[in-house]
């Protein structure tokens, strides 16, 4: 498939981290291990917004035999150290506690959100907008805010994110008039339920969402179903998208048949077109430690969004190894792309993802590819 524009557009060494939020917080040096996954809309002047995850970590997290980990307490910052003999520090950008009945894990670095705006057509930055930058506030937000996904329904801006702290590891909702001033509404969705996008406009007067609980128990299908048992993509109705309630019908599911595609999870917020609700999702591949990732497609029906229309085992996207050559001194994993945002362009579609887990791409992705 012919991309007429398919870069990276922001990366870490575009982050000034003088005007981090932790810039003279903490006492221990600091780089930016990732500058990714980023939410997209579009700004009431018309350019593109995104809101960058940017995941600042200590440059040495390991110090006199114990290994820090990053956590905000009381509108600061703090470093707290653990004795390495208690830790596995096999990832480097998280490490686990031995023993006990459950994994427990804290990380060495901490997410905050950056607003970039790009030109209308998403190919140039025009402005960094550090003045607006989304940092934690909140205890359920003390290891950090990750991966924004941000939908406009009607006038208003609804932005959500992950928060991590050891109670949970929640979606929060921010909302906003022009998004780029945010108002931090708190917890809408409790236990690591990741990957929430807001439906682009309203189903019978509800917003909707998709969501994604994870577990470390799924039950199986019957034997010989066309659905794969384990993480899938969900579905929520709410009045007034702070009370969620859960669909009763499921949404999308691994099918059995497609390995690639065994874990799945939601990718950019859903948008209305002739057809019915666009949703592009990731697929993983089971592969190394991570897994491959690739971004696919599926439309909705847009009466009732548990019934899909069309799909396809085809990916939209997938990493793409030239676009980070240039910065292949700062990768840490990679066959790695996460779609989290999609604009309207006329003909094609402004799509945002994450490259790596390192960098944000803008692809240009023809609007015939989805029909």
């Amino acid at each position: 498939m012919s991309m007429a524009f398919d870069q990276i557009v922001f990366d870490p060494r575009d982050v000034d981290l003088a005007r981090s939020p932790l810039a003279g917080k903490i006492d221990a040096e600091t780089y930016v291990l990732g500058a990714f996954n980023p939410g997209m809309t579009r700004l009431p002047n018309g350019n593109l917004l995104l809101m960058v995850r940017v995941a600042e970590a200590l440059r040495q997290p390991i110090v006199d035999q114990h290994i820090h980990a990053i956590r905000w307490y009381d509108g600061g910052y703090t470093l707290d150290p653990w004795p390495l003999e208690h830790v596995d520090t096999a990832d480097p950008r998280k490490f686990l506690m031995r023993g006990g009945g459950w994994k427990v894990m804290a990380l060495t670095s901490l997410s905050w959100l950056l607003p970039v705006e790009l030109s209308a057509d998403g190919t140039k930055v025009v402005a960094v907008h550090y003045d607006r930058a989304v940092a934690p506030r909140a205890p359920y937000q003390c290891y950090g805010v990750e991966d924004a996904r941000i939908t406009k329904v009607g006038e208003r801006y609804l932005m959500t994110t992950c928060s991590v702290s050891p109670e949970r590891h929640a979606t929060t909702l921010y909302t906003s008039a022009d998004a780029l001033d945010w108002q931090l509404e708190g917890i809408v969705l409790d236990h690591q339920n990741k990957d929430m996008l807001i439906f682009e406009g309203q189903i019978g007067g509800k917003y909707f969402a998709q969501t994604r609980p994870l577990g470390d128990l799924y039950f199986a299908y019957p034997p010989g179903s066309e659905w794969r048992a384990g993480p899938s993509i969900n579905l929520a109705s709410s009045p007034d998208a702070l009370h969620w309630k859960p669909y009763d019908k499921p949404g999308i599911r691994p099918h059995a048949a497609t390995l690639a595609t065994a874990r799945m999870g939601g990718g950019a917020p859903p948008v209305l077109t002739e057809r019915g609700w666009l949703s592009l999702w990731h697929g993983v591949e089971p592969s190394g430690v991570v897994g491959i990732y690739r971004t696919y497609w599926s439309i909705l029906d847009r009466d009732d969004p548990s019934l899909v229309v069309a799909t396809s085992d085809t990916p939209v996207l997938e990493a793409a190894p030239a676009l980070t050559e240039p910065m292949k001194e700062l990768m840490y994993i990679d066959n790695v792309v996460f779609t989290t945002g999609i604009a309207d362009a006329g003909d094609h579609y402004v799509v945002a993802s994450g490259e790596a887990d390192l960098a944000c791409r803008i692809t240009y992705v023809d609007k015939a590819v989805f029909s």
